[in-house]
């Protein structure tokens, strides 16, 4: 995995090192277990490969949150079956029981920003990561797992406060105390960001050089109800633009 990403890039906050002892081993074959969050998204696929070149048994986890682009479980499901994870759970959790964002109530999602615009956008979901990352933990105690990765990236991202490396440090804080493999065993659950501080960029090309399909994928936040990716919302601009840096052609229709 180290070679794949430049120095101090990624991120991995709590537990014993890579390849270490102490890492709870699966059942299946002595490969190390690993729950993955998987959105369905370009971030989410690429720690999805990343996990597995670690050679790590993975166990994919999806949520159905009532989120508007509801596309992008369907494509977790097919991401899942194409990389053939050693389990797939997909979690139905409606946030729209809270609202509060462009992704969970009748809210415009905002269109043609400026990169770099101050403010978190409207398709913040209020706590998302905190609710996602907590699901994350319990499953990884059900299936003896030692490591937890998320896709959250701080570098070419909508200004989500819970993708920042401060977040994920708070979060590692928590799982450290939080579970019974931590509090017996002296084994808490690592909490893995490879993509913390990578540009969409160099996402596309860690994916790609791990056999990555990102044609399985989508990112966009409102898509036509044909399912096709509106081209003008943040997640639309920031993939076509690392993309077009990793010089790679994006496999995305868009309306």
């Amino acid at each position: 995995m180290a070679q794949l990403m430049p120095p101090g890039r990624g991120a991995r906050i709590g537990g014993p090192a890579p390849g270490g002892d102490s890492f709870p081993r699966s059942r299946a074959g002595g490969k190390r277990a690993a729950v993955v969050l998987l959105s369905g998204g370009m971030d989410s696929a690429t720690c999805l490969a990343i996990a597995q070149s670690a050679r790590a048994e993975v166990h994919a986890l999806t949520v159905a949150y009532g989120q508007r682009h509801a596309v992008e479980v369907e494509r977790a499901r097919a991401l899942a079956r194409a990389r053939a994870v050693a389990s797939h759970r997909v979690v139905e959790l409606d946030l729209r029981a809270f609202g509060g964002s462009a992704l969970t109530a009748d809210i415009a999602v905002p269109k043609d920003r400026a990169p770099g615009d101050a403010g978190v956008p409207a398709t913040y979901v209020p706590a998302r990561n905190t609710i996602f990352l907590s699901l994350a933990l319990g499953l990884a105690e059900v299936v003896d797992a030692g490591e937890i990765f998320i896709g959250v990236t701080a570098v070419d991202y909508s200004g989500y406060p819970d993708c920042r490396p401060e977040f994920i440090a708070a979060f590692a804080s928590l799982a450290a105390v939080a579970t019974r493999a931590a509090v017996e065993r002296g084994r808490p659950v690592a909490i893995q960001a490879p993509l913390l501080r990578m540009s969409k960029a160099e996402i596309v090309r860690t994916g790609l050089a791990l056999g990555l399909d990102y044609g399985l994928t989508h990112s966009c936040y409102d898509p036509t109800p044909a399912g096709l990716a509106c081209g003008r919302c943040d997640a639309c601009a920031l993939r076509r633009r690392g993309f077009a840096q990793a010089g790679v052609a994006d496999p995305t229709h868009y309306a």
